[in-house]
């Protein structure tokens, strides 16, 4: 057998799984839900300096009412850090988990690192502000698509991001970008002249932040002949310089058949997945 038909029996069956373990487990809830839209993540005195900071540092909260200790999701959107809007995905509403979905500023208007430092600002406010709607800061899972799993994974791996916020970057639960770069963002290699097809590892690439004591990390991404500009291949090298150095809870999923945009429905099937996975480990 081929292992393209291989890995495309593999995923599946997994799919499969997927849904029968979310029958069998009831990975649903029947609470009611809130939502609150456009709260600001910085502290006033800086969402006041800039209207920009205050149009677009805002985030939304999706949570179970009169639920205790839930696991929250960080929803960071796509978009090339230079377009896109937050947005709360359908796939984890009605889970028993909030979803906080968050908006950043967004290149040209800003320059890097404006965005990371927006992203390590609402997992900040989240961290700080999260158990006053019922969850619990232990259990807090930071995701995203494409530029949002970029920034996911940089905040999560480069500790000083989150620190400026009194945050250690350890505290995170799980760290599952989707089709997220792992070498140095194309926008900000635009920022500075360089092509999209010139790969550069320097400080605000994951791949240089790699170390053993991360938080646990699911990589998805799409098929490797459909994806962006070898976006699968720089994440299994991630992965595998990631296992070298001795970091033994990261898994790497290759969605075959799906492209880059087209991932997204199977990758939500797949952190479904792992939620359940991390409850039962800590429940």
């Amino acid at each position: 057998m081929s292992k393209n038909k291989h890995n495309a029996l593999i995923i599946r069956f997994l799919f499969l799984s997927i849904l029968l373990c979310s029958v069998i487990t009831g990975f649903t809830s029947d609470s009611a839900y809130s939502v609150q839209y456009g709260i600001s993540y910085y502290e006033d005195s800086v969402t006041n300096s800039d209207p920009y900071i205050k149009e677009r540092c805002v985030l939304d909260i999706y949570y179970p009412e009169n639920q205790k200790d839930f696991p929250t999701v960080i929803w960071f959107h796509g978009g090339g850090i230079n377009s896109g809007n937050k947005w709360i995905p359908g796939e984890l509403k009605d889970r028993g988990v909030a979803v906080i979905a968050v908006n950043y500023r967004l290149s040209p208007m800003v320059k890097c690192p404006a965005y990371l430092e927006d992203a390590a600002a609402a997992v900040a406010w989240t961290f700080k502000n999260i158990e006053r709607f019922g969850g619990d800061p232990s259990k807090i899972i930071v995701s995203g698509h494409s530029a949002g799993g970029y920034l996911a994974s940089m905040i999560g791996l480069d500790k000083k991001w989150l620190a400026k916020f009194g945050i250690d970057a350890d505290e995170i639960a799980l760290l599952v970008p989707f089709s997220g770069h792992t070498i140095t963002h194309l926008t900000i290699r635009k920022e500075r002249g360089i092509s999209d097809t010139q790969p550069i590892v320097d400080e605000f690439a994951p791949l240089f932040h790699i170390r053993p004591d991360a938080p646990p990390m699911v990589l998805i991404l799409g098929d490797r002949e459909l994806e962006m500009l070898g976006r699968y291949e720089e994440n299994a090298y991630f992965w595998r310089m990631m296992k070298v150095i001795g970091h033994d809870k990261i898994k790497l999923y290759e969605l075959d058949g799906f492209d880059h945009g087209g991932m997204l429905d199977p990758a939500f099937l797949l952190l479904q997945k792992e939620i359940e996975f991390f409850l039962k480990q800590h429940n």
